[in-house]
């Protein structure tokens, strides 16, 4: 992925849902980061299952 390809996403979360985040992403051997991009692409990957690709023409 080249660097213009990645977009920054702030996020905030209360104490106890970050800890909870942190726990699991350790468990799983990943970052918070890594968690919340793994679990973004799980979103999609569900929601394309049940509606449909979402096409390029579709974005923005």
């Amino acid at each position: 992925m080249q660097e213009k390809e990645i977009k920054h996403i702030g996020l905030r979360v209360g104490l106890e849902t970050h800890q909870k985040l942190r726990y699991i992403a350790n468990y799983e051997g990943r970052t918070i980061n890594g968690q919340a991009h793994y679990l973004i692409q799980k979103c999609i990957r569900e929601f394309e299952k049940e509606h449909g690709p979402i096409r390029p023409e579709d974005l923005d």
